[in-house]
């Protein structure tokens, strides 16, 4: 037995159809793609995603990394070296800081952020806190509360 020996069984495959070769051969004329239009000429259909030259949907949706958020949640957001200058044991929220100078305006409920240090023991009741400035008001011998919303903007 040799290589050009091993043949499919007689009948197994059958022959490729012969598309647009006359009547006579069965796909003649329109070679089975129906009448006219873009599908039915040479060069096949168009690309996925076209859409007739309406804007297509993976153009008209912004790309997908970081959409913007619709609803942001916007905080006051002061770090903790800012409050090394208040004397201990007091009281700090969103109004004391106010009413001391320390903020200027009211952008959302209080967040406190760990850059810089601080020495003085200090009552925080604020509505987030970084790890950093937990652990750094709790180290000066603080505490830290966390207060749903202590002040809506306006």
């Amino acid at each position: 037995m040799r290589l050009n020996d091993a043949l499919p069984k007689q009948g197994s495959k059958k022959r490729r159809r012969r598309l647009g070769r006359g009547v006579s051969a069965g796909q003649g004329a329109s070679a089975g793609k129906g009448m006219r239009g873009q599908k039915a000429r040479s060069g096949g259909s168009t690309r996925p995603g076209f859409e007739g030259g309406q804007q297509p949907l993976y153009r008209r949706l912004p790309k997908l990394k970081h959409f913007t958020v619709i609803n942001p949640r916007q905080y006051t957001t002061i770090n903790v070296s800012k409050l090394a200058s208040l004397p201990a044991n007091t009281e700090v929220t969103l109004d004391s800081l106010i009413e001391a100078g320390i903020i200027t305006g009211n952008n959302g409920p209080l967040k406190l952020l760990g850059d810089g240090e601080l020495s003085t023991p200090l009552r925080v009741t604020a509505a987030a806190f970084t790890a950093g400035a937990r652990s750094k008001i709790e180290a000066a011998g603080g505490t830290c509360e966390v207060v749903e919303n202590t002040r809506a903007r306006g």
